[in-house]
């Protein structure tokens, strides 16, 4: 029982103590509200549906990029995808308090405050990062600035010319621009030019490097007006030493495989034809694989198709180069082999007739040749159409000498010099074109 009254009388003491001790707690409370207008603003006057100067000057937005990364970058789809923060500043003068101190503030009051409707231009997919909590922070600085920064992940449109792939060089980049307020009501500005922009140094891509980059400032032309427009420009170079291991060496392997063939006689057909068929077909794979990565973008003539295809037409080469060759070769063969039998005596007759026309056709233009010095010589005896004939005859037979003299130039002599020739034309027209590939897609 006495333990009962002694604690309801402790307890009965405490009670003054607590109440003044919370009382105290409120005044303190209400000390920090006072040293700090801008939280008091934030509910009493302050309308976030109106941008601050309103109805005044615009407001300046300074703008300021971290690239943590830059990945997916993709040739079919023609974009990238970048993880960037981005940094906001604005002056609000409502938000005006003594000192010279800056608050981080809770990144849910940004539903009271106003911020800037900024968006990314050719964007086709972006989301808030939003682990554990969302990726926002609102600084509060006394003069009346506010920082408001964002980590987002976007996929941007590039437009990219492929026509020097894998050699090329793309310039893709990154606008920032306000949705609804004008040049009227916002003026968007980088904080410090390109020192505006950070992580770009320190970016590892898997098939670019970063060249350069730099900042511009630009407008939008609208139909409902003029908007202000931030743009990071960089230029991507890829790496091509992966498709030279991975497409050009087995390419240019292939094409000195397929001149194998001219180090073997005209004799082996079986080696010869499977060096051919082999290399074409082996060529034929490797350009189909090339052209797999990029399925959606065959509307481009790209570099590496030429090149693929100046391998395969030297590799045909060869092989069409063997069958002229080898045609040429038993053509040859087939002439001198000697007529037996029956066509021989056949050819004698024909011979000898031959010898007795010719003779009885010089015996009689001799006749007529004498008789033609007694006959007088009148222009009624003349015969046009005789000499017409013989002019046509004339001609017939220059040209038709002409024609022999022609395709006996295109004739092979002799079938051997065919492969002693490709032995030094092939290696030294493959090199020249090589000369001239790299020098155009390198340096032009």
């Amino acid at each position: 029982m006495f333990c009962r009254y002694f604690s309801f009388f402790s307890l009965c003491l405490l009670l003054p103590t607590q109440r003044s001790s919370l009382g105290h707690g409120s005044s303190l409370h209400g000390k920090d509200t006072t040293s700090l207008p801008g939280f008091e603003n934030l509910t009493t006057g302050y309308n976030k549906y109106l941008r601050p100067y309103f109805g005044g000057d615009p407001v300046q937005i300074a703008m300021s990029l971290d690239i943590a990364s830059i990945s997916s970058i993709s040739e079919s789809d023609m974009d990238y995808t970048a993880t960037i923060s981005l940094q906001q500043r604005w002056t609000d003068p409502r938000l005006l308090f003594h000192g010279n101190r800056s608050f981080t503030l809770d990144a849910r009051l940004v539903e009271l405050l106003w911020v800037p409707d900024t968006y990314i231009v050719e964007s086709k997919r972006s989301f808030l990062h939003d682990v554990t909590v969302g990726n926002r922070l609102v600084r509060l600085f006394s003069n009346g600035t506010v920082l408001y920064a964002l980590r987002i992940t976007t996929t941007v449109a590039c437009n990219m010319d492929l026509t020097k792939y894998p050699m090329d060089t793309q310039t893709c980049q990154l606008q920032l621009e306000s949705w609804g307020y004008d040049e009227n009501d916002v003026t968007f500005t980088w904080l410090r030019g390109n020192d505006s922009v950070q992580g770009m140094e320190k970016l590892r891509l898997s098939q670019y490097t970063v060249e350069r980059y730099h900042t511009l400032v630009s407008r939008s032309q609208q139909e409902t007006g003029d908007y202000p427009r931030l743009i990071l420009q960089f230029e991507l170079r890829r790496n091509v030493l992966y498709f030279i291991l991975e497409t050009y060496v087995p390419s240019t392997l292939l094409v000195m495989l397929s001149w194998v063939s001219f180090w073997i006689t005209l004799d082996s057909v079986p080696a010869r034809t499977c060096i051919g068929v082999t290399t074409v077909l082996s060529m034929t794979t490797l350009m189909i694989g090339s052209r797999s990565s990029l399925s959606k973008t065959n509307c481009f003539i790209k570099a590496i198709d030429v090149y693929l295809g100046i391998c395969f037409s030297f590799i045909f080469g060869a092989l069409v180069e063997y069958a002229v060759a080898h045609y040429s070769s038993s053509q040859k063969c087939a002439a001198k082999v000697p007529e037996e039998g029956p066509a021989n005596e056949l050819t004698e007759e024909m011979e000898e007739v031959n010898i007795t026309n010719i003779l009885n056709n010089s015996i009689t233009s001799y006749k007529q040749k004498i008789s033609f010095t007694s006959i007088e010589i009148s222009s009624d005896n003349v015969n046009c159409s005789d000499l017409t004939v013989k002019s046509h005859e004339k001609i017939k037979c220059v040209l038709r000498n002409k024609m022999h003299r022609i395709i006996g130039y295109f004739t092979i002599q002799n079938p051997g010099n065919v492969d002693h020739y490709s032995k030094l034309l092939f290696p030294l027209f493959f090199m020249l074109v090589n000369v001239f590939y790299w020098a155009y897609y390198l340096y032009f």
